[in-house]
Protein backbone atom coordinates (compact mmCIF):
# COMPACT_ATOMS: atom_id res chain seq x y z
CA UNK A 1 0.00 0.00 0.00
CA UNK A 2 2.83 2.46 0.98
CA UNK A 3 4.64 2.01 -2.35
CA UNK A 4 1.32 2.88 -4.21
CA UNK A 5 1.22 6.49 -2.37
CA UNK A 6 4.97 7.36 -2.78
CA UNK A 7 4.24 8.08 -6.91
CA UNK A 8 1.45 9.97 -6.11
CA UNK A 9 3.29 12.34 -3.36
CA UNK A 10 5.90 12.72 -5.97
CA UNK A 11 6.70 15.96 -8.16
CA UNK A 12 3.91 18.00 -9.00
CA UNK A 13 2.22 17.55 -12.47
CA UNK A 14 0.52 20.18 -14.63
CA UNK A 15 -3.10 18.82 -12.48
CA UNK A 16 -1.54 17.14 -9.88
CA UNK A 17 -0.20 19.24 -7.22
CA UNK A 18 2.71 22.30 -7.28
CA UNK A 19 5.99 21.80 -8.52
CA UNK A 20 8.79 21.31 -6.13
CA UNK A 21 10.02 25.09 -7.44
CA UNK A 22 7.13 26.76 -6.19
CA UNK A 23 6.59 24.18 -2.63
CA UNK A 24 10.44 25.29 -1.75
CA UNK A 25 10.46 28.86 -1.16
CA UNK A 26 6.46 29.13 -0.05
CA UNK A 27 8.16 26.64 2.47
CA UNK A 28 10.39 29.22 3.49
CA UNK A 29 8.46 32.26 3.66
CA UNK A 30 5.68 30.03 5.64
CA UNK A 31 8.36 29.08 7.98
CA UNK A 32 9.97 32.45 8.46
CA UNK A 33 6.81 34.14 9.41
CA UNK A 34 6.03 31.65 11.82
CA UNK A 35 9.10 31.79 13.42
CA UNK A 36 8.98 35.94 13.53
CA UNK A 37 5.39 35.63 14.94
CA UNK A 38 6.54 33.25 17.68
CA UNK A 39 9.57 35.22 18.56
CA UNK A 40 7.11 38.04 18.80
CA UNK A 41 5.18 36.62 21.48
CA UNK A 42 7.80 35.56 23.59
CA UNK A 43 9.52 38.57 23.39
CA UNK A 44 6.03 40.02 24.69
CA UNK A 45 5.15 37.78 27.50
CA UNK A 46 8.73 38.29 28.69
CA UNK A 47 8.10 41.88 28.61
CA UNK A 48 10.93 42.36 26.93
CA UNK A 49 8.93 44.23 23.65
CA UNK A 50 5.82 46.02 24.27
CA UNK A 51 4.81 47.01 21.12
CA UNK A 52 2.12 45.07 20.95
CA UNK A 53 0.65 46.05 23.98
CA UNK A 54 1.09 49.75 22.52
CA UNK A 55 -0.74 48.54 19.01
CA UNK A 56 -3.70 46.93 21.65
CA UNK A 57 -4.39 50.43 23.29
CA UNK A 58 -4.09 51.63 20.00
CA UNK A 59 -6.87 49.64 18.50
CA UNK A 60 -9.05 50.55 22.16
CA UNK A 61 -9.77 53.39 21.17
CA UNK A 62 -10.82 52.80 17.85
CA UNK A 63 -12.98 49.59 19.67
CA UNK A 64 -13.83 50.88 22.83
CA UNK A 65 -12.69 47.49 24.71
CA UNK A 66 -9.82 46.20 26.38
CA UNK A 67 -6.97 45.87 23.77
CA UNK A 68 -6.46 42.13 24.42
CA UNK A 69 -10.19 42.04 23.13
CA UNK A 70 -9.76 45.08 20.40
CA UNK A 71 -7.09 44.30 18.23
CA UNK A 72 -7.62 41.17 17.11
CA UNK A 73 -10.73 41.99 16.09
CA UNK A 74 -9.80 44.96 13.78
CA UNK A 75 -7.24 42.29 12.23
CA UNK A 76 -9.98 39.74 11.68
CA UNK A 77 -12.40 42.11 9.96
CA UNK A 78 -9.80 43.26 7.76
CA UNK A 79 -8.20 40.05 7.15
CA UNK A 80 -11.99 38.16 6.43
CA UNK A 81 -12.24 41.25 3.85
CA UNK A 82 -8.99 40.65 2.18
CA UNK A 83 -9.54 36.89 1.78
CA UNK A 84 -13.31 37.42 0.99
CA UNK A 85 -12.08 39.35 -1.93
CA UNK A 86 -9.37 37.05 -3.37
CA UNK A 87 -11.68 33.95 -2.28
CA UNK A 88 -14.63 35.47 -4.22
CA UNK A 89 -11.87 36.69 -7.01
CA UNK A 90 -10.64 33.25 -6.96
CA UNK A 91 -13.92 31.04 -7.52
CA UNK A 92 -14.76 33.41 -10.80
CA UNK A 93 -11.38 32.93 -12.02
CA UNK A 94 -11.65 29.14 -12.10
CA UNK A 95 -15.10 29.59 -13.57
CA UNK A 96 -13.74 31.58 -16.71
CA UNK A 97 -10.32 30.04 -17.35
CA UNK A 98 -10.03 26.43 -15.76
CA UNK A 99 -7.17 25.75 -13.57
CA UNK A 100 -4.11 27.07 -12.59
CA UNK A 101 -0.70 26.36 -13.63
CA UNK A 102 0.48 26.33 -9.81
CA UNK A 103 -0.42 27.88 -6.69
CA UNK A 104 1.21 31.41 -7.30
CA UNK A 105 0.04 31.96 -10.76
CA UNK A 106 -2.99 32.84 -9.84
CA UNK A 107 -3.11 36.28 -8.52
CA UNK A 108 -5.89 35.76 -6.81
CA UNK A 109 -4.41 33.26 -4.19
CA UNK A 110 -2.46 35.71 -2.36
CA UNK A 111 -5.20 38.00 -1.25
CA UNK A 112 -6.82 34.85 -0.09
CA UNK A 113 -3.32 33.68 1.84
CA UNK A 114 -3.10 37.09 2.99
CA UNK A 115 -6.74 37.34 4.96
CA UNK A 116 -6.59 33.45 5.80
CA UNK A 117 -3.31 34.35 7.24
CA UNK A 118 -4.00 37.28 9.23
CA UNK A 119 -7.18 35.49 10.85
CA UNK A 120 -4.58 32.60 12.18
CA UNK A 121 -2.58 35.85 13.47
CA UNK A 122 -5.46 37.46 15.11
CA UNK A 123 -6.49 34.52 17.31
CA UNK A 124 -2.40 34.31 18.21
CA UNK A 125 -2.43 37.84 18.97
CA UNK A 126 -5.51 37.50 21.27
CA UNK A 127 -3.32 34.53 23.11
CA UNK A 128 -0.43 36.31 23.24
CA UNK A 129 -2.11 39.57 24.95
CA UNK A 130 -3.77 37.25 26.64
CA UNK A 131 -6.89 38.01 28.80
CA UNK A 132 -7.40 40.12 32.60
CA UNK A 133 -8.59 38.55 35.67
CA UNK A 134 -11.73 40.26 34.32
CA UNK A 135 -12.57 37.80 31.81
CA UNK A 136 -14.81 34.63 33.25
CA UNK A 137 -14.56 32.97 29.86
CA UNK A 138 -10.91 33.02 29.76
CA UNK A 139 -9.18 29.62 29.56
CA UNK A 140 -5.88 29.43 31.98
CA UNK A 141 -3.26 28.38 29.76
CA UNK A 142 -0.43 28.14 32.18
CA UNK A 143 -0.11 30.57 35.92
CA UNK A 144 -0.14 33.85 35.51
CA UNK A 145 -1.55 33.71 31.59
CA UNK A 146 -5.11 33.23 30.79
CA UNK A 147 -5.92 33.29 26.70
CA UNK A 148 -9.58 34.58 25.79
CA UNK A 149 -12.06 32.37 24.69
CA UNK A 150 -12.91 33.81 21.64
CA UNK A 151 -9.00 34.55 20.71
CA UNK A 152 -8.55 30.47 20.66
CA UNK A 153 -11.52 29.90 18.68
CA UNK A 154 -10.34 32.41 16.95
CA UNK A 155 -6.58 30.52 16.42
CA UNK A 156 -8.58 27.34 15.58
CA UNK A 157 -10.37 28.79 12.51
CA UNK A 158 -7.67 30.70 10.75
CA UNK A 159 -5.21 27.51 11.79
CA UNK A 160 -7.77 25.18 10.08
CA UNK A 161 -7.79 27.38 7.07
CA UNK A 162 -4.69 27.79 6.55
CA UNK A 163 -3.94 23.72 7.45
CA UNK A 164 -6.21 23.39 3.91
CA UNK A 165 -3.28 24.92 1.70
CA UNK A 166 -0.83 22.19 1.99
CA UNK A 167 -3.69 19.48 2.38
CA UNK A 168 -4.48 20.81 -0.61
CA UNK A 169 -1.75 20.06 -2.40
CA UNK A 170 -1.50 16.65 -1.19
CA UNK A 171 -4.72 16.28 -2.14
CA UNK A 172 -3.99 17.03 -5.74
CA UNK A 173 -1.28 14.51 -5.79
CA UNK A 174 -3.27 11.92 -5.06
CA UNK A 175 -7.05 12.53 -6.44
CA UNK A 176 -5.72 15.20 -9.30
CA UNK A 177 -7.25 18.48 -9.88
CA UNK A 178 -10.82 19.17 -7.97
CA UNK A 179 -12.28 22.04 -9.71
CA UNK A 180 -15.34 22.36 -7.45
CA UNK A 181 -15.72 24.71 -4.75
CA UNK A 182 -16.86 22.03 -2.35
CA UNK A 183 -13.47 19.57 -2.93
CA UNK A 184 -12.92 18.53 0.98
CA UNK A 185 -9.69 20.91 1.63
CA UNK A 186 -11.88 23.49 0.26
CA UNK A 187 -14.56 23.47 2.60
CA UNK A 188 -11.59 23.42 5.44
CA UNK A 189 -10.36 26.52 3.85
CA UNK A 190 -13.82 27.87 3.46
CA UNK A 191 -15.05 27.00 6.57
CA UNK A 192 -11.79 28.25 8.40
CA UNK A 193 -12.90 31.72 7.57
CA UNK A 194 -16.37 31.40 7.31
CA UNK A 195 -16.57 30.73 11.19
CA UNK A 196 -14.06 33.01 12.20
CA UNK A 197 -16.74 35.74 12.71
CA UNK A 198 -18.28 33.70 15.01
CA UNK A 199 -15.01 33.59 17.04
CA UNK A 200 -14.39 37.13 16.70
CA UNK A 201 -17.77 37.77 17.29
CA UNK A 202 -17.53 36.17 20.80
CA UNK A 203 -14.27 37.90 22.00
CA UNK A 204 -15.68 41.56 20.92
CA UNK A 205 -18.28 40.26 23.67
CA UNK A 206 -16.17 38.75 25.55
CA UNK A 207 -14.00 42.25 26.05
CA UNK A 208 -16.98 44.47 26.45
CA UNK A 209 -18.23 41.78 29.45
CA UNK A 210 -14.58 42.28 31.42
CA UNK A 211 -14.42 46.33 30.71
CA UNK A 212 -18.16 46.38 32.36
CA UNK A 213 -20.60 48.41 31.43
CA UNK A 214 -19.60 50.61 28.47
CA UNK A 215 -20.32 54.77 28.63
CA UNK A 216 -23.05 55.95 26.80
CA UNK A 217 -21.33 57.68 23.98
CA UNK A 218 -19.55 54.36 23.36
CA UNK A 219 -22.76 51.84 23.44
CA UNK A 220 -22.88 53.58 19.83
CA UNK A 221 -19.91 52.34 18.06
CA UNK A 222 -19.64 48.82 19.93
CA UNK A 223 -23.07 48.26 18.39
CA UNK A 224 -21.69 49.00 15.18
CA UNK A 225 -18.30 46.76 15.75
CA UNK A 226 -21.15 44.19 16.36
CA UNK A 227 -23.51 45.01 13.61
CA UNK A 228 -20.32 44.13 10.94
CA UNK A 229 -19.37 41.16 12.48
CA UNK A 230 -22.98 40.05 12.29
CA UNK A 231 -22.86 40.85 8.53
CA UNK A 232 -19.69 39.18 8.50
CA UNK A 233 -21.32 35.89 9.60
CA UNK A 234 -23.73 35.86 6.95
CA UNK A 235 -21.28 36.70 4.40
CA UNK A 236 -19.75 33.29 5.93
CA UNK A 237 -22.27 31.29 6.20
CA UNK A 238 -23.29 32.10 2.68
CA UNK A 239 -19.90 31.24 0.78
CA UNK A 240 -20.55 28.02 0.39
CA UNK A 241 -23.53 28.70 -2.31
CA UNK A 242 -21.58 30.64 -4.64
CA UNK A 243 -21.93 27.45 -7.00
CA UNK A 244 -25.36 28.34 -7.61
CA UNK A 245 -24.96 31.88 -7.80
CA UNK A 246 -22.21 31.38 -10.80
CA UNK A 247 -24.32 29.21 -12.83
CA UNK A 248 -22.12 26.24 -12.49
CA UNK A 249 -23.07 23.99 -9.38
CA UNK A 250 -21.84 20.35 -9.30
CA UNK A 251 -24.30 18.57 -6.88
CA UNK A 252 -28.28 18.89 -6.51
CA UNK A 253 -29.81 21.70 -6.97
CA UNK A 254 -31.38 21.29 -3.26
CA UNK A 255 -28.66 22.01 -1.61
CA UNK A 256 -29.90 25.89 -3.32
CA UNK A 257 -32.41 26.32 -0.66
CA UNK A 258 -31.29 24.10 1.96
CA UNK A 259 -28.23 26.52 2.16
CA UNK A 260 -29.90 29.76 2.19
CA UNK A 261 -32.60 28.77 5.04
CA UNK A 262 -29.50 27.55 7.30
CA UNK A 263 -27.21 30.96 6.80
CA UNK A 264 -30.17 32.95 7.12
CA UNK A 265 -31.57 31.20 10.42
CA UNK A 266 -27.97 30.78 12.14
CA UNK A 267 -26.71 34.55 11.28
CA UNK A 268 -29.94 36.37 11.44
CA UNK A 269 -31.40 34.99 14.43
CA UNK A 270 -27.65 35.70 16.05
CA UNK A 271 -27.80 38.76 15.26
CA UNK A 272 -31.64 39.54 16.24
CA UNK A 273 -30.95 38.28 19.93
CA UNK A 274 -27.87 39.86 20.31
CA UNK A 275 -28.03 43.47 18.72
CA UNK A 276 -32.04 43.80 19.80
CA UNK A 277 -34.65 45.26 18.01
CA UNK A 278 -33.56 45.53 13.94
CA UNK A 279 -30.45 43.48 14.57
CA UNK A 280 -31.61 40.85 11.86
CA UNK A 281 -31.57 43.70 9.49
CA UNK A 282 -29.08 45.57 10.25
CA UNK A 283 -27.08 41.91 9.90
CA UNK A 284 -28.68 41.93 6.25
CA UNK A 285 -27.43 45.77 5.91
CA UNK A 286 -24.19 45.03 6.65
CA UNK A 287 -23.71 41.94 4.23
CA UNK A 288 -25.19 43.86 1.51
CA UNK A 289 -22.85 47.14 2.03
CA UNK A 290 -19.78 44.37 1.69
CA UNK A 291 -21.25 42.29 -0.89
CA UNK A 292 -22.47 44.85 -3.47
CA UNK A 293 -19.27 46.34 -4.48
CA UNK A 294 -17.41 43.43 -4.02
CA UNK A 295 -19.50 41.42 -6.55
CA UNK A 296 -19.61 44.73 -8.97
CA UNK A 297 -15.80 44.47 -8.83
CA UNK A 298 -15.21 41.07 -9.30
CA UNK A 299 -18.07 40.67 -12.04
CA UNK A 300 -17.83 43.87 -14.65
CA UNK A 301 -15.09 45.14 -12.91
CA UNK A 302 -13.04 42.27 -13.55
CA UNK A 303 -14.48 40.91 -16.68
CA UNK A 304 -15.49 37.72 -14.93
CA UNK A 305 -18.58 36.06 -14.65
CA UNK A 306 -21.41 37.74 -12.19
CA UNK A 307 -22.23 36.45 -9.31
CA UNK A 308 -26.13 36.07 -7.89
CA UNK A 309 -26.84 36.20 -4.31
CA UNK A 310 -29.42 36.02 -1.98
CA UNK A 311 -30.31 39.62 -0.46
CA UNK A 312 -31.85 37.81 2.82
CA UNK A 313 -34.19 40.79 3.13
CA UNK A 314 -37.30 38.63 3.64
CA UNK A 315 -35.68 36.40 6.18
CA UNK A 316 -34.30 39.47 8.10
CA UNK A 317 -38.57 40.70 8.33
CA UNK A 318 -39.11 37.52 9.49
CA UNK A 319 -36.83 36.96 12.07
CA UNK A 320 -38.11 40.30 13.33
CA UNK A 321 -41.42 39.70 13.59
CA UNK A 322 -40.63 36.26 14.79
CA UNK A 323 -38.85 38.14 18.05
CA UNK A 324 -41.59 40.43 18.46
CA UNK A 325 -43.75 38.16 19.14
CA UNK A 326 -41.99 35.73 20.47
CA UNK A 327 -39.66 37.20 22.74
CA UNK A 328 -41.54 36.38 26.22
CA UNK A 329 -41.08 32.72 25.37
CA UNK A 330 -37.30 32.95 25.35
CA UNK A 331 -34.48 32.46 22.92
CA UNK A 332 -35.69 28.90 21.80
CA UNK A 333 -39.19 29.86 21.06
CA UNK A 334 -37.55 32.87 18.69
CA UNK A 335 -35.12 30.06 17.01
CA UNK A 336 -38.15 27.98 16.22
CA UNK A 337 -40.47 30.43 15.03
CA UNK A 338 -37.69 31.83 12.89
CA UNK A 339 -36.68 29.10 11.53
CA UNK A 340 -40.30 28.06 10.64
CA UNK A 341 -41.06 31.26 8.83
CA UNK A 342 -37.79 31.23 6.84
CA UNK A 343 -38.30 27.89 5.97
CA UNK A 344 -42.02 28.57 4.35
CA UNK A 345 -42.21 31.90 3.62
CA UNK A 346 -38.76 33.08 3.05
CA UNK A 347 -37.88 30.51 0.53
CA UNK A 348 -41.33 31.02 -0.94
CA UNK A 349 -39.54 34.51 -1.80
CA UNK A 350 -36.49 33.14 -2.79
CA UNK A 351 -38.26 30.83 -5.32
CA UNK A 352 -39.82 33.96 -6.77
CA UNK A 353 -36.60 35.73 -6.21
CA UNK A 354 -34.59 32.85 -8.42
CA UNK A 355 -37.04 32.84 -11.18
CA UNK A 356 -36.18 36.53 -11.38
CA UNK A 357 -32.16 37.11 -11.02
CA UNK A 358 -30.54 33.87 -10.50
CA UNK A 359 -29.19 32.00 -13.15
CA UNK A 360 -30.88 28.46 -12.17
CA UNK A 361 -34.44 29.26 -11.43
CA UNK A 362 -36.25 26.75 -8.87
CA UNK A 363 -38.36 24.23 -10.56
CA UNK A 364 -41.36 22.72 -9.00
CA UNK A 365 -39.24 19.92 -9.25
CA UNK A 366 -37.60 20.71 -6.13
CA UNK A 367 -41.20 20.07 -3.68
CA UNK A 368 -41.57 17.63 -2.05
CA UNK A 369 -38.06 17.01 -0.73
CA UNK A 370 -36.05 20.01 -1.14
CA UNK A 371 -38.89 22.23 0.55
CA UNK A 372 -38.90 19.56 3.52
CA UNK A 373 -35.22 19.43 4.02
CA UNK A 374 -35.41 23.21 4.17
CA UNK A 375 -37.99 23.34 6.37
CA UNK A 376 -36.24 21.04 8.58
CA UNK A 377 -32.60 22.73 8.05
CA UNK A 378 -34.27 26.46 8.49
CA UNK A 379 -35.56 25.24 12.52
CA UNK A 380 -32.49 23.77 13.34
CA UNK A 381 -30.50 26.90 11.81
CA UNK A 382 -32.64 28.79 14.01
CA UNK A 383 -31.79 27.11 17.26
CA UNK A 384 -28.22 27.22 16.35
CA UNK A 385 -28.45 30.92 16.08
CA UNK A 386 -31.06 30.99 18.94
CA UNK A 387 -27.67 28.89 21.12
CA UNK A 388 -25.32 31.82 19.56
CA UNK A 389 -27.37 34.37 20.22
CA UNK A 390 -28.31 33.40 23.42
CA UNK A 391 -24.33 33.14 24.55
CA UNK A 392 -23.92 36.21 22.98
CA UNK A 393 -27.05 38.17 24.62
CA UNK A 394 -25.87 37.39 28.71
CA UNK A 395 -29.66 37.32 30.03
CA UNK A 396 -31.99 34.58 30.18
CA UNK A 397 -31.42 30.71 31.19
CA UNK A 398 -29.02 28.68 29.27
CA UNK A 399 -30.31 26.75 26.69
CA UNK A 400 -30.51 22.94 26.94
CA UNK A 401 -27.13 21.36 26.49
CA UNK A 402 -27.98 18.46 24.23
CA UNK A 403 -29.63 21.41 22.12
CA UNK A 404 -26.60 22.78 19.85
CA UNK A 405 -25.44 18.86 18.88
CA UNK A 406 -29.01 17.52 18.37
CA UNK A 407 -29.71 20.63 15.72
CA UNK A 408 -25.98 19.67 14.49
CA UNK A 409 -26.98 17.00 13.68
CA UNK A 410 -30.29 17.55 12.17
CA UNK A 411 -28.45 19.95 9.65
CA UNK A 412 -25.71 17.15 9.23
CA UNK A 413 -28.94 14.83 7.83
CA UNK A 414 -30.09 17.44 5.97
CA UNK A 415 -27.02 17.94 4.03
CA UNK A 416 -26.55 14.38 3.66
CA UNK A 417 -29.39 13.54 2.12
CA UNK A 418 -29.11 15.41 -1.67
CA UNK A 419 -25.38 14.03 -1.17
CA UNK A 420 -26.34 11.17 -2.21
CA UNK A 421 -26.55 10.61 -6.68
CA UNK A 422 -27.13 8.01 -8.87
CA UNK A 423 -26.51 7.26 -12.52
CA UNK A 424 -30.36 7.15 -13.59
CA UNK A 425 -32.16 6.27 -16.62
CA UNK A 426 -29.52 6.01 -19.57
CA UNK A 427 -29.76 8.89 -21.68
CA UNK A 428 -28.61 9.33 -25.18
CA UNK A 429 -29.04 12.61 -27.97
CA UNK A 430 -28.47 12.89 -31.38
CA UNK A 431 -27.07 16.16 -32.12
CA UNK A 432 -26.60 19.01 -34.58
CA UNK A 433 -24.88 21.55 -34.78
CA UNK A 434 -25.61 24.55 -37.29
CA UNK A 435 -22.58 27.23 -37.46
CA UNK A 436 -23.15 30.45 -37.11
CA UNK A 437 -19.58 31.47 -36.25
CA UNK A 438 -16.84 29.92 -38.23
CA UNK A 439 -13.16 29.28 -37.04
CA UNK A 440 -11.00 30.09 -35.19
CA UNK A 441 -13.66 31.23 -32.78
CA UNK A 442 -16.06 29.02 -33.57
CA UNK A 443 -19.60 29.04 -32.18
CA UNK A 444 -22.64 26.84 -33.20
CA UNK A 445 -26.68 26.51 -32.06
CA UNK A 446 -26.70 22.79 -30.88
CA UNK A 447 -30.32 21.02 -31.78
CA UNK A 448 -30.68 17.33 -29.77
CA UNK A 449 -32.95 14.63 -29.61
CA UNK A 450 -33.06 12.68 -26.83
CA UNK A 451 -33.53 8.77 -26.29
CA UNK A 452 -35.86 8.40 -24.43
CA UNK A 453 -37.52 11.64 -25.23
CA UNK A 454 -39.27 11.81 -22.11
CA UNK A 455 -35.75 11.98 -20.06
CA UNK A 456 -36.00 15.35 -19.20
CA UNK A 457 -39.55 15.42 -18.24
CA UNK A 458 -39.63 17.02 -14.34
CA UNK A 459 -35.77 18.41 -14.71
CA UNK A 460 -34.44 20.59 -12.20
CA UNK A 461 -32.22 22.16 -14.41
CA UNK A 462 -31.35 21.15 -18.44
CA UNK A 463 -29.18 23.43 -20.13
CA UNK A 464 -26.01 24.11 -22.24
CA UNK A 465 -23.09 25.46 -20.18
CA UNK A 466 -19.65 26.62 -21.71
CA UNK A 467 -17.17 27.30 -19.46
CA UNK A 468 -12.81 27.87 -18.95
CA UNK A 469 -12.58 29.51 -22.30
CA UNK A 470 -12.14 32.88 -20.50
CA UNK A 471 -15.53 33.56 -19.39
CA UNK A 472 -18.78 31.09 -18.68
CA UNK A 473 -22.50 30.78 -20.54
CA UNK A 474 -25.21 29.38 -19.19
CA UNK A 475 -27.92 29.14 -22.01
CA UNK A 476 -31.21 27.69 -22.31
CA UNK A 477 -32.94 24.68 -24.10
CA UNK A 478 -36.09 25.10 -25.95
CA UNK A 479 -38.50 22.36 -26.40
CA UNK A 480 -38.84 22.48 -30.46
CA UNK A 481 -41.05 19.28 -30.43
CA UNK A 482 -41.50 16.60 -28.44
CA UNK A 483 -37.78 15.33 -26.85
CA UNK A 484 -35.89 17.75 -29.13
CA UNK A 485 -34.41 20.95 -27.78
CA UNK A 486 -32.39 23.10 -29.25
CA UNK A 487 -30.32 26.27 -27.80
CA UNK A 488 -31.16 29.77 -26.93
CA UNK A 489 -28.14 31.20 -28.38
CA UNK A 490 -24.48 29.99 -29.73
CA UNK A 491 -22.41 28.41 -27.97
CA UNK A 492 -18.76 28.50 -27.64
CA UNK A 493 -17.06 25.59 -29.14
CA UNK A 494 -13.33 26.39 -29.86
CA UNK A 495 -9.94 26.90 -27.79
CA UNK A 496 -9.70 26.40 -24.05
CA UNK A 497 -13.93 26.50 -23.82
CA UNK A 498 -15.60 23.38 -22.27
CA UNK A 499 -19.48 22.91 -23.79
CA UNK A 500 -21.68 20.53 -22.27
CA UNK A 501 -25.54 19.68 -22.20
CA UNK A 502 -26.16 19.21 -18.55
CA UNK A 503 -29.52 17.08 -17.47
CA UNK A 504 -30.02 16.77 -13.81
CA UNK A 505 -33.33 14.65 -12.93
CA UNK A 506 -34.06 13.02 -9.62
CA UNK A 507 -30.81 12.42 -8.25
CA UNK A 508 -29.04 12.08 -10.96
CA UNK A 509 -26.79 15.00 -12.14
CA UNK A 510 -25.86 14.34 -15.64
CA UNK A 511 -23.64 15.58 -18.25
CA UNK A 512 -22.89 15.35 -22.35
CA UNK A 513 -19.86 16.54 -24.17
CA UNK A 514 -20.49 18.58 -27.19
CA UNK A 515 -16.64 19.68 -27.02
CA UNK A 516 -14.16 19.74 -24.82
CA UNK A 517 -10.28 20.35 -26.04
CA UNK A 518 -7.47 18.38 -25.38
CA UNK A 519 -5.57 18.35 -22.10
CA UNK A 520 -2.05 17.12 -22.11
CA UNK A 521 -1.49 17.59 -18.32
CA UNK A 522 -4.77 14.98 -17.28
CA UNK A 523 -3.90 13.68 -20.11
CA UNK A 524 -7.35 13.58 -22.11
CA UNK A 525 -7.99 13.87 -26.11
CA UNK A 526 -10.13 16.37 -27.53
CA UNK A 527 -13.74 15.61 -27.94
CA UNK A 528 -14.48 16.79 -31.26
CA UNK A 529 -18.14 19.39 -31.99
CA UNK A 530 -18.63 17.38 -35.02
CA UNK A 531 -21.36 18.81 -37.28
CA UNK A 532 -23.63 15.59 -36.40
CA UNK A 533 -23.00 13.36 -33.59
CA UNK A 534 -24.43 10.73 -31.23
CA UNK A 535 -23.54 10.46 -27.49
CA UNK A 536 -24.43 9.00 -24.11
CA UNK A 537 -25.02 11.29 -21.21
CA UNK A 538 -22.47 10.75 -18.32
CA UNK A 539 -22.08 10.93 -14.71
CA UNK A 540 -21.90 14.91 -14.64
CA UNK A 541 -18.71 14.78 -12.10
CA UNK A 542 -16.75 12.03 -14.82
CA UNK A 543 -17.34 15.62 -17.48
CA UNK A 544 -16.47 18.78 -15.85
CA UNK A 545 -13.71 17.22 -13.28
CA UNK A 546 -12.09 15.12 -15.19
CA UNK A 547 -9.27 16.51 -13.76
CA UNK A 548 -9.92 14.03 -11.31
CA UNK A 549 -8.26 10.75 -10.75
CA UNK A 550 -9.08 7.74 -8.61
CA UNK A 551 -6.61 6.29 -5.71
CA UNK A 552 -6.79 3.34 -3.93
CA UNK A 553 -9.96 2.73 -2.15
CA UNK A 554 -8.28 2.65 1.09
CA UNK A 555 -6.59 5.49 0.39
CA UNK A 556 -9.56 7.59 -0.68
CA UNK A 557 -11.50 6.06 2.42
CA UNK A 558 -8.11 7.56 4.54
CA UNK A 559 -7.97 10.56 3.42
CA UNK A 560 -11.86 11.43 3.63
CA UNK A 561 -11.98 9.51 7.23
CA UNK A 562 -9.25 12.09 8.39
CA UNK A 563 -10.50 15.43 7.23
CA UNK A 564 -13.80 14.60 8.31
CA UNK A 565 -12.56 13.70 11.84
CA UNK A 566 -10.97 17.18 11.85
CA UNK A 567 -13.56 19.04 10.73
CA UNK A 568 -16.07 17.43 13.55
CA UNK A 569 -13.57 18.17 16.08
CA UNK A 570 -13.45 21.87 14.48
CA UNK A 571 -16.75 21.70 14.58
CA UNK A 572 -17.40 20.43 18.59
CA UNK A 573 -14.75 22.63 19.77
CA UNK A 574 -17.10 25.95 18.29
CA UNK A 575 -19.94 24.41 20.23
CA UNK A 576 -18.06 23.73 23.23
CA UNK A 577 -17.07 27.11 22.83
CA UNK A 578 -20.16 29.05 22.67
CA UNK A 579 -21.52 26.49 25.39
CA UNK A 580 -18.86 27.72 27.90
CA UNK A 581 -19.66 31.14 26.90
CA UNK A 582 -23.18 31.01 27.40
CA UNK A 583 -23.21 29.60 30.87
CA UNK A 584 -20.83 31.80 32.51
CA UNK A 585 -23.38 34.48 33.14
CA UNK A 586 -21.81 37.73 33.09
CA UNK A 587 -21.85 39.56 36.25
CA UNK A 588 -21.90 43.32 34.86
CA UNK A 589 -24.04 45.52 33.09
CA UNK A 590 -21.79 45.43 30.08
CA UNK A 591 -23.00 42.16 29.10
CA UNK A 592 -26.48 43.08 28.52
CA UNK A 593 -28.03 43.08 24.88
CA UNK A 594 -27.62 46.81 23.41
CA UNK A 595 -30.69 48.21 23.36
Amino acid sequence: MTTDLIPLLAAGEPAGGAPLKDLVPAALVAGLLTAAALGLGATHRSGRVTALSRLAGLASKAVPVPGWSALPVLVTLGSLGIAAFGFFWDVATHIDSGRDSGPFANVAHYPILLGLGGVALAGFLACVLGADDRDRAALTLAPGWRVPLGGALLLLCGSVAMLGFPLDDVWHRIFGQDVTLWGPTHVLMIGGASLAPIAAWLLLVEGRRASGKPHASRRLTLLAWEVQLAGATLIGLSTLQLEFGFGVPQFQLAFHPILIALAASIALVAARLRLGRGGALAATGAYLLVMTPMVLIIGPGFDHTFLHFPLYLVEAVLVELAALAFARRGAIAVGAASGALIGTVGLAAEFVFSHLVMPLPWPAALLPEAGVLALVAAVAGGLLGAHLGNGLEGRGRALPRLLPAAALAVVGACIAIPLSTSEGTPVRASVALSETRPAPEREVVATLRLDPPQAAEGAKWMHAMAWQGGGSRLVELDEIAPGTYRTAEPVPVHGDWKANIRLHTGDAILAMPVFLPEDLGIPAPEVPAEPRFERAFQLDSEVLRREERGAAGWLTGAAYGILGAVALAWLAAIVAAVTRFERLRPSVAGGTAPA
